[in-house]
């Protein structure tokens, strides 16, 4: 009798979100993503210092990127075997390399920093989710939500730590916002370190790959018509307020409105999805992602906040949910399978810049935002299209 009470219990405790393996896991997340948040307002003193061409800016960027390409390996290793120093230490490495770009004597050097900043954000994301998934019991929602909420809070949060250390230390004194990156890995180091981040059962690549293509390729469509409002969002959205009028204050601040409406969309999208249905969550911030666009394009005034806001609390709402769909289709691959996400994520974030940039180029930024609504909308059929996860046993 003491056996089958001990083994309802510990089966209870599992199914339940566990809150000191997963809140410091999102703390880490928050510190990672604060550093890279920090390279787009960090741009402009490069450009000055450097004597830079947008071109070599877009380098730049590249370079932070382009080791996305590994996140599919970084995950099939966690799988393997567990890459839990890459989670506790990668938050002190991404730190360390964005606080020395103050230092670099030369672009060179600026890009080596941003390449490898790229490869320690890659060790970071591709096993950190399987990690709190892995934690989270049967509420992955809930799991993929706080873990997301950690990035999205480090997005709004990062321009404003960029600016106040270059005012106050100057350029060359932006290594010592380091120290809080050291500060999470040791905290992560002495909750995490006996944390596995593999699966206890590891399955066969090649098993899953007809999964694989049923389950990417709606997922991916899905996230490639959803991409260039998001993009909208979060890029172009303070070049859209200054060309209606708008000041670069005002401008910024409409950003901060929807990066801070996005916090909001990710925290509740995750436990809703639990409750409601994953794809039932991803149809509604579809549809109403691109209601709302078409609403803040024709609203004046004080209207155009509230729009806003809601605006971004919905479209940005749907990173939890991939996420946890991705955890439950692929229990025994988790990291590797969210390392391919991530991949077609990163990679298909710059085309969706692109797009509206040209769009924005030939029709204006106003006709951009309009068709960035009306593509959206494609994304309603194939969420239809997504499988279901299939239901396991214990």
């Amino acid at each position: 009798m003491t056996t089958q009470v001990s083994a309802i219990t510990q089966s209870s405790e599992q199914e339940k979100l566990q809150t000191a393996q997963v809140l410091p896991i999102v703390g880490a997340h928050f510190i990672q993503d604060l550093y890279t948040a920090c390279v787009a307002p960090l741009l402009p003193v490069f450009i000055e210092k450097f004597t830079l061409s947008l071109t070599q800016v877009g380098a730049l960027t590249a370079a932070l990127q382009i080791p996305a390409v590994l996140n599919p390996f970084i995950g099939y290793l966690a799988d393997k075997v567990s890459l839990r120093y890459f989670v506790i230490f990668a938050p002190a490495v991404t730190a360390t390399l964005i606080g020395l770009t103050g230092l670099a004597p030369g672009y060179f050097a600026l890009i080596i920093l941003l390449f490898t900043t790229g490869v320690s954000v890659a060790a970071f994301h591709a096993p950190a989710p399987a990690m709190v998934a892995r934690a989270s019991g049967k509420q992955v929602g809930l799991g993929m939500s706080l873990f997301m909420s950690g990035g999205a809070t480090a997005y709004a949060v990062g321009p404003l730590l960029a600016v106040w250390a270059v005012s106050t230390w100057t350029l060359e004194g932006f290594w010592r916002t380091a120290i809080l990156g050291w500060a999470a890995s040791l905290i992560l180091y002495w909750r995490l370190r006996d944390l596995s981040a593999r699966t206890e059962r590891p399955g066969s690549l090649r098993a899953i790959l007809p999964q694989v293509v049923g389950f990417f390729l709606p997922l991916g469509l899905y996230s490639l018509f959803g991409t260039p409002l998001l993009e909208c969002l979060s890029t172009y959205l303070p070049t859209y307020m200054m060309s209606e009028g708008s000041t670069l204050w005002a401008a910024g601040a409409m950003l901060s409105i929807s990066m801070i409406a996005g916090v909001g969309g990710v925290l509740l999208s995750g436990p809703l999805s639990d409750r409601l249905g994953r794809r039932w969550v991803l149809l509604f911030a579809a549809v109403s992602s691109s209601l709302l666009m078409l609403a803040f394009l024709n609203v004046e005034d004080w209207l155009v906040i509230p729009v806003l806001f809601m605006l971004g609390f919905t479209s940005h709402s749907t990173t939890p949910v991939m996420l946890a769909m991705v955890q439950e289709h692929f229990p025994r691959n988790r990291a590797a399978a969210n390392g391919l996400y991530m991949l077609i994520v990163f990679m298909l974030r710059p085309l969706g810049a692109l797009l509206i940039g040209f769009l924005g180029d030939m029709l204006g930024l106003d006709a951009a935002f309009f068709w960035s609504a009306i593509i959206s909308l494609f994304s309603v059929p194939v969420v239809l299209a997504i499988p279901a996860a299939k239901k396991t046993g214990s």
